[in-house]
């Protein structure tokens, strides 16, 4: 691992700030390869109401402002290729960021094989090329990682672009407010143990800057919502989304039969027709979700029917939150209805970005259905043996007591966790949403290869870590 003394600069390491800067740019054609190859960023059936949210003014109720705001502020009037761009961009800094951190001698062209590995062996790139903030979820967690636990060797500079990296991923999507602010937490209970454990001359992570990126995050979705509709909150549409999940899972069904007509519910109604799935219930064309005024004549009761069967049926609630949370996390198929969508997006694209029709209408997503199948033969392999490693690599980093080598590994698990409960028991399990961020461990453990061998340079490594 040595480098060469002729070799060149892509031999050399990211080690200045024109190196990261290029090193970046090099990574960006990488990450978005699948969208070039596409011949137009990709999209997905909520990219039409961010546009209208964003460029229109129109608010939508489950859909964040926030990344409605992103697309307006990195010029998707003019082109969408700009909003992919500017992903690419932060996708490339935290990753070019991270390994600069844990592996301080890897040269620039291993960087960018390792970037082109993970081009073709996981769902990166079908993220970072597509029009909603998916991809943002990797970023909360690389950008939160790097300023808890590496913030005095980044500097300021560095650690004030993370954490405006951070602030705006957490801001693009109200999932990404729970994921930043449980990973905040378990830096948090992490310093504590090791304060605790190895006294107070001993590193520890901060998590002042996690938390400052999390208020500034919160703060630019408060404002976002306040911009579209004069009123602060922070999701109308949460609780609708968590009752479907607890539809889909059989508990609205048991409480309507248990207590209608006595308990009012306008369900009542329909309770011997609900769909079976939160899919269908919240999207399909015969739902009594549609008859009811979809989230604005749902949400109370929704409320209403939470609150209820969590006092009914606890026991019930803490078992299928927890199988939809541990689905989750196994499902992470890539493509998940990655498809041709103009029947849904076309009049979105004619009213907001008609400059831009037809080249999305001519891109090989509106002509064709991609075939999935090859490519997740290859990704969830991949992902399933980057899980395997990543235990394999905590349960050795826990008995040879290298905490240094293995916060990195550790705290994408955290991260994997997190996501797998947020999407998986508050919403119900999809593909795509564990999918997006499957690329975590596989970078994680390639790091971990690279990272310093000797003990000596580890620990001096660590000492720099407090802020």
């Amino acid at each position: 691992m040595r480098l060469r003394a002729n070799g060149g600069w892509v031999s050399a390491p990211p080690d200045s700030p024109l190196r990261e800067s290029i090193t970046v740019l090099l990574l960006c054609p990488f990450l978005l390869a699948v969208a070039l190859w596409n011949g137009f960023p990709l999209t997905f059936y909520d990219t039409g109401a961010y546009i209208a949210q964003g460029l229109g003014g129109l608010f939508v109720v489950e859909r964040s402002a926030g990344y409605s705001i992103f697309l307006w502020m990195t010029g998707a009037a003019f082109s969408l290729w700009l909003t992919v761009g500017v992903q690419a961009l932060m996708t490339g800094f935290v990753i070019t960021q991270t390994a600069r951190m844990e592996a301080p001698q890897l040269p620039i062209w291993a960087l960018v094989v390792l970037c082109i590995g993970l081009t073709f062996g996981t769902g990166l790139a079908w993220y970072v090329g597509q029009i909603v903030p998916d991809c943002m979820t990797a970023v909360v967690a690389l950008a939160l990682y790097l300023v808890s636990f590496h913030a005095v060797r980044l500097g300021r500079a560095r650690c004030f672009l993370l954490v405006a990296v951070a602030a705006i991923a957490v801001a693009t999507h109200s999932s990404h407010l729970g994921l930043a602010a449980g990973l905040a937490i378990f830096v948090v209970l992490l310093r504590w143990t090791v304060l605790a454990l190895k006294g107070r001359k001993t590193a520890a992570p901060r998590a002042g800057l996690a938390a400052l990126s999390f208020a500034i995050g919160l703060g630019i979705v408060l404002s976002s919502n306040f911009a579209l509709t004069r009123d602060v909150f922070i999701s109308k549409a949460g609780s609708v989304f968590v009752f479907g999940r607890i539809l889909q899972d059989g508990i609205v069904k048991r409480l309507l039969d248990e207590t209608c007509p006595a308990s009012g519910y306008a369900l009542c109604a329909y309770k011997d027709t609900l769909p079976k799935t939160a899919d269908i219930w919240l999207w399909g064309q015969g739902s009594p979700f549609l008859a009811l005024d979809r989230f604005k004549g749902t949400r109370d009761e929704s409320r209403e029917i939470i609150a209820d069967s969590l006092r009914l049926y606890p026991l019930m609630h803490i078992r299928t939150a927890f199988h939809s949370a541990l689905s989750q996390f196994f499902m992470f198929k890539t493509g998940d209805q990655i498809e041709p969508q103009q029947w849904v997006l076309h009049p979105d694209f004619a009213r907001y970005v008609p400059d831009q029709l037809d080249a999305y209408m001519t891109a090989r997503q509106q002509q064709v259905r991609f075939a999935f199948g090859p490519i997740n033969r290859v990704h969830e392999a991949v992902g399933m043996i980057s899980l395997c490693g990543l235990g394999l690599l905590l349960v050795w980093g826990v008995v040879r007591r290298r905490w240094a080598r293995v916060a990195l590994p550790a705290f994408v698990f955290v991260a994997l966790m997190g996501n797998a409960i947020i999407c998986g028991a508050l919403s119900n399990p999809h593909d795509r949403y564990q999918s997006r961020i499957m690329w975590l461990p596989t970078f994680a453990l390639v790091l971990a290869r690279w990272r310093p061998r000797n003990d000596a340079v580890e620990a001096g490594g660590a000492a720099r870590m407090v802020l």
